[in-house]
């Protein structure tokens, strides 16, 4: 008995000393997160209703688009300021003076989605109209507004 557990010890320390160690496991989680983002693809866009004729009796009417994406499967929302000139409940464009205002109505399609990623930008379409009886006695001269478009994931 006492040889066996002579062997043993030997065999235990042969096993130390070539430098054999004992395992041992652990097991861990590889993770990371992607968050949902919107990105518009130019800085500065122009709805641009050109030149209007009071002696017509027409609507001006303007469209532009902006391109953007979101990542995968974010849901967006799109909304426009109410602009630099904003007053008794409408979008305006200021003229020559301040006192020369023309009431302008601005909507976005698409207002909501879902986006596709970086590779599938969205179209934006922003369409501009103004009443002709809301320039048809405005003082001559170039009229302009500063809009702030947000999106948002």
């Amino acid at each position: 008995m006492m040889n066996k557990l002579l062997g043993m010890v030997m065999v235990l320390g042969l096993v130390l000393s070539t430098g054999v160690a004992f395992a041992d496991t652990n097991t861990f989680t590889v993770q990371a997160s992607v968050i949902g983002i919107c990105k518009l693809s130019s800085g500065t866009s122009t709805l641009d209703f050109g030149a209007l004729d009071p002696s017509l009796t027409s609507d001006g009417a303007a469209t532009t688009t902006v391109n953007f994406w979101c990542t995968k499967n974010a849901g967006y929302t799109v909304a426009a300021n109410n602009g630099a000139h904003f007053g008794s409940g409408s979008k305006r464009m200021e003229g020559p003076t301040a006192a020369d205002l023309i009431p302008y109505s601005l909507s976005n399609n698409p207002s909501t989605g879902i986006g596709s990623g970086k590779t599938t930008p969205i179209v934006l379409t922003l369409t501009g109209s103004i009443l002709n009886a809301d320039y048809v006695n405005a003082a001559v001269g170039s009229y302009s507004d500063t809009v702030t478009l947000t999106i948002t994931p």
